[in-house]
C-alpha cells in the first residue's frame, strides 16, 4: 500500500508526540511513587505501661494520708487527743474526694478561659465530659485523665490534711470540715492551677516537680496562720505534751516515705528514666537529711531521738519533693543535708524563740522544707536530668515562694474568721483540757 508523504510526515509527529506523552506520565508516575504523601500522624493510644505505674503511684499516695499521715500525727499527740487526730485525716480524706469530684479538679485542670491564668474553669465540674476513652497528654503520658484525676485528688487530700498538725488538739471538728472545704476550694485549687494547670506561675518558669510550692509551702504557711489565729493549746509550755506513742509516729513515718515514691516518681506521670531519677533522689535526700536532723539533734540536745531522726525524714522527703525530677542524686543529696539542718532549727528552735504553737511543726518541716527545696530546685537543677532545668533560677523560685505566701496567708486568714463567725474555731477550755476524743466524738481510747 503506498502512503502518501503528507500523511507519512503527519505520522511520524503523532508517533513521537505519543512516545513524549507516554514518558512524561511515566516520569510523573514515579516522582509519585518516590516522594508518597507525608501519612497522617497516628492517633494516640492508651500507653498500659504509664498507666499501670499511675494506678501504682495513685495507691501509693493515697497511703501516704490514711494510713501514713493519720498514723504519724496521731502518735504525736496526748492519748486523750489520738481519735481526735486521726479523724482529722480520714474526714478530710472523704471531704476532699467529694469536693474534688464535684469542684476542684475543673477548678485546677481545665481551661479557665480569659481567667485562665489564675484560674480553670467550669467545664469539668462532676468530671463531666470526660470518658474511659479521654486521655491525659495525648501524644506523651496517654494516660486516661481518670487516672490524672485520681492522681492528683491524693496530692489534693494531703496538703489539708497536712494543716491539721499545726492546730492539733484544738479546733473543733465542725470548724475544721468547713474550713478544710473552704480552703480547697479558695487555695488549693487556684495555687495547683497556676502551677500545673497552665497558670501564672508554671508560664512564668517556676519548678515544682511533685509539689514544694503547691503542696508544702501551701500547707506549712496556712498551718503557721492557723496555729497563730487558735492561739496556744490549753497548759502550752507548763503541761507535759509530750506523744503518747512513738511506734505509731515511726510506722506513719515509714509509710509516709515509701508512699512519697509515687508521690515524686510518680510525678513524671511515665515509667521512665526520669521516673527512676526522681524515685532515687527521694531515697538519697531523706535519708541524708534523716541523718543530719538526728546528728544535729545529738550535738545540741546530747541524744539521738527517734521522733528527731523520722522527723528528719520526713523533711527530706519535703525539701526533695519540687527537686526530685530536675536535680542529679548529689543535688538531692545536698537538698537532704540542708533540710535536715534548717528543719531541725526552725522546729525545734526558732519556734520556741517566737512562741507560737505549731503543734507537730507542720510549718516548721513542711512550709520551710518546702521553701528550702524550691529554692536549691532553682540552683542545682541538672539539665543532663531534665531539659526543663536549663531555665531555672533562684530569683523565678522566689516569684513562686512570694505569691504562693501572699495567697495562702490572706485567704486562710480570711477563711477563719469566716467559720470562727459560724461555728466557733475551738472547744471551750473545759473541754479541751478533758480531751477531743470524748468531748468531740464520744469515744475514747482505753
Amino acid at each position: 500500500m503506498n502512503i502518501p508523504s503528507t500523511l507519512k510526515t503527519t505520522g511520524h509527529a503523532a508517533a513521537l508526540g505519543a512516545l513524549a506523552l507516554a514518558v512524561f506520565g511515566t516520569v510523573a508516575a514515579f516522582a509519585q511513587e518516590a516522594a508518597p504523601a507525608a501519612p497522617a500522624a497516628p492517633t494516640p493510644v492508651l500507653d498500659t505501661g504509664n498507666t499501670a505505674w499511675m494506678l501504682t503511684s495513685t495507691a501509693l499516695v493515697l497511703m501516704m494520708t490514711i494510713p501514713g499521715l493519720a498514723l504519724f500525727y496521731g502518735g504525736m499527740v496526748r492519748k486523750k487527743n489520738v481519735l481526735a487526730t486521726i479523724m482529722q485525716s480520714f474526714a478530710i480524706t472523704c471531704l476532699v474526694t467529694v469536693l474534688w469530684f464535684m469542684f476542684g479538679y475543673s477548678l485546677a485542670f481545665s481551661d479557665g478561659g480569659g481567667m485562665n491564668a489564675y484560674l480553670g474553669g467550669f467545664s469539668k465540674f462532676f468530671h463531666q465530659g470526660i470518658t474511659t476513652s479521654t486521655l491525659w497528654l495525648p501524644g506523651v503520658a496517654n494516660i486516661p485523665e481518670f487516672v490524672f484525676s485520681m492522681f492528683q485528688l491524693t496530692f489534693a487530700i494531703i496538703t489539708p490534711a497536712l494543716i491539721a498538725g499545726a492546730f492539733a488538739e484544738r479546733m473543733k471538728f465542725s470548724a475544721l470540715l468547713i474550713f478544710m472545704g473552704l480552703w480547697l476550694v479558695v487555695v488549693y485549687a487556684p495555687i495547683a492551677h497556676w502551677v500545673w494547670g497552665g497558670g501564672f506561675l508554671g508560664s512564668a518558669g517556676v519548678l515544682d516537680f511533685a509539689g514544694g510550692t503547691v503542696v508544702h509551702i501551701n500547707a506549712g504557711v496556712a498551718g503557721l496562720v492557723c496555729a497563730l489565729v487558735l492561739g496556744k493549746r490549753e497548759g502550752y509550755g507548763t503541761t507535759n505534751m509530750a506523744p503518747h506513742n512513738l511506734v505509731y509516729s515511726v510506722i506513719g513515718a515509714s509509710l509516709l516515705w515509701v508512699g512519697w515514691f509515687g508521690f515524686n516518681a510518680g510525678s513524671e506521670l511515665a515509667a521512665d528514666g526520669l521516673a527512676g531519677a526522681a524515685m532515687i533522689n527521694t531515697q538519697v535526700a531523706t535519708a541524708a537529711a534523716a541523718l543530719a536532723w538526728m546528728f544535729a539533734e545529738w550535738i545540741v540536745a546530747k541524744k539521738p531521738s527517734v521522733l528527731g531522726i523520722i522527723s528528719g525524714a520526713v523533711a527530706g522527703l519535703v525539701a526533695v519533693t519540687p527537686a526530685s525530677g530536675f536535680v542529679n542524686p548529689t543535688g538531692a543529696f545536698i537538698v537532704g543535708i540542708v533540710a535536715g539542718v534548717l528543719c531541725y532549727i526552725s522546729a525545734v528552735k526558732v519556734k520556741h524563740m517566737f512562741g507560737y504553737d505549731d503543734s507537730l511543726d507542720a510549718f516548721g518541716v513542711h512550709g520551710v522544707g518546702g521553701v528550702i527545696g524550691a529554692l536549691l530546685t532553682g540552683a542545682l537543677a541538672d539539665p543532663a536530668i531534665n531539659a526543663l532545668g536549663k531555665g531555672a533560677s533562684v530569683g523565678t523560685q522566689i516569684y513562686g515562694i512570694v505569691f504562693t505566701i501572699l495567697w495562702t496567708a490572706i485567704a486562710t486568714f480570711v477563711i477563719l474568721f469566716i467559720v470562727k463567725a459560724l461555728v466557733g474555731l475551738r472547744p471551750s477550755s473545759q473541754e479541751e483540757v478533758e480531751g477531743l476524743d470524748v468531748t468531740q466524738h464520744g469515744e475514747v481510747v482505753p
